[in-house]
């Protein structure tokens, strides 16, 4: 079998791991899962971490779980967190795990007939059949508060407050191990470095309890484990967002357009180190490009290369063909036939985030450029859009202008938008409403 654990260690993958968790993925097939818990209808760029590591698990021929908090997602996991969560409603965690749900099956096989199909599981199925007092019987008379306590995640929150909604949730979360351990018969829990403690809560109810039932050290379960490294940008920062929030799976969220720019922008460094996280291209092959983007830097090679197959991964090749094509009518030498050709959503999706002006329809045709270029913000007065004008720094849909151009409905993107563009980069939207 694949050395998984080898590949992932070469990928900086690897943080911490449980003795035999390598000899135990090279010998047979092994299911192994991660949770998800549903806290938005769609998941986003640091929660693809974890998609591709079941990713990898699949490709490398074993059996994954995917596991849909919809019970703890009404607790919330204290980890990583300085404060506590709001609790959701049920019916804002259904919509939400429909959500995840369907953006799972897009990145893994769930076939019936493989025998490494992925499965998808609830663990409010199993949770919310118990009542409390049958909960802390059947699970927690086997851990000790001591132990909970001594966890990292705990530790941090005590000086901030801690609830005890909270902090049963390590205890669920190691449930969900030993019922999928019992009845699915998964051995290996992954997740991201601030999960260790939880996992290891599961490793050791698996182990108690099995000692508890047989009375035999020797025959304890063996159970399996590792976590990756929490991601962060250079500067620091947490991997996944921008300035104006969480780069989302969604497109309905978050543009393929955005999303193709969200990598594309990252600074070198952040690109050599997620090109190892999220490529499936080679080892070698990826060394390779990152000498070659060093010997060219400013080709920006390898930031291209990681958004083209992040994207396609994320939202397939024909949004990856669009974000394109956005981006050379917006960044590149375009006409306005070009300019043309994008849908409504697309050119919404690459101008989101430009600022926007609006003015009504009827009045378009009476529009004297200089002196709305100025009342609306564009220019600070009319000597200084006159300036820029003549010196043919500003166009109006990619297309040059003079001091004495006339707006029309002519020019009209989608019927309703202007593209204004002052200088090299600086974007306006001018918005006509009816």
């Amino acid at each position: 079998m694949t050395n998984l654990i080898g590949e992932l260690r070469q990928r900086g993958l690897i943080q911490d791991i449980t003795p035999g968790t390598e000899a135990q993925l090279q010998t047979e097939i092994t299911a192994g899962y991660i949770g998800f818990d549903p806290t938005a209808d769609s998941l986003h760029v640091g929660s693809l971490l974890p998609i591709t590591l079941l990713m990898r698990l699949q490709r490398a021929g074993h059996k994954p779980y995917a596991l849909l908090g919809g019970a703890t997602g009404a607790i919330g996991d204290p980890s990583g967190k300085s404060a506590e969560r709001n609790l959701q409603d049920e019916a804002a965690i259904r919509q939400n795990i429909e959500g995840i749900r369907r953006q799972l099956e897009r990145f893994l096989d769930f076939s019936d007939t493989a025998p490494n199909g992925a499965v998808l599981v609830n663990n409010a199925d199993w949770i919310n059949r118990f009542s409390f007092i049958d909960f802390i019987r059947e699970a927690g008379k086997y851990i000790t508060v001591s132990y909970m306590m001594s966890k990292e995640s705990v530790q941090k929150r005590l000086e901030t407050g801690l609830s005890f909604t909270e902090f049963s949730y390590q205890l669920i979360q190691g449930y969900d191990f030993y019922y999928l351990h019992q009845n699915h018969g998964v051995k290996l829990q992954m997740g991201g470095a601030d999960q260790w403690g939880n996992i290891l809560t599961g490793t050791e109810l698996i182990r108690r309890k099995a000692f508890h039932e047989t009375g035999a050290e020797t025959e304890k379960p063996e159970v399996f484990a590792f976590t990756c490294p929490l991601l962060t940008k250079s500067d620091g920062a947490k991997f996944g967002k921008s300035e104006g929030g969480n780069i989302w799976l969604d497109a309905e969220k978050t543009s393929p357009y955005q999303f193709y720019q969200f990598w594309l922008q990252l600074p070198d460094t952040d690109a050599e180190r997620m090109m190892y996280v999220f490529s499936f291209q080679e080892i070698p092959e990826i060394a390779a490009l990152i000498d070659a983007h060093r010997q060219a830097p400013h080709e920006r090679r390898l930031q291209t290369a990681l958004a083209r197959e992040v994207t396609t991964l994320v939202h397939g090749e024909e949004a990856l063909d669009s974000a394109l094509r956005a981006s050379e009518i917006l960044f590149g030498k375009s006409t306005l036939e070009a300019l043309r050709s994008l849908s409504e959503k697309d050119l919404l999706g690459a101008l989101a985030g430009v600022p926007r002006i609006e003015a009504p329809l009827e009045a378009l045709a009476d529009i004297d450029l200089l002196s709305f270029l100025a009342e609306k913000g564009i220019f600070t007065s009319k000597g200084e859009a006159r300036k820029m004008i003549a010196a043919g720094g500003f166009s109006i849909n990619k297309q040059k202008t003079g001091i004495d151009f006339r707006l029309s409905a002519d020019w009209l993107l989608a019927e309703k938008y202007l593209l204004l563009q002052k200088g090299k980069k600086d974007y306006t939207l001018a918005v006509f409403y009816a």
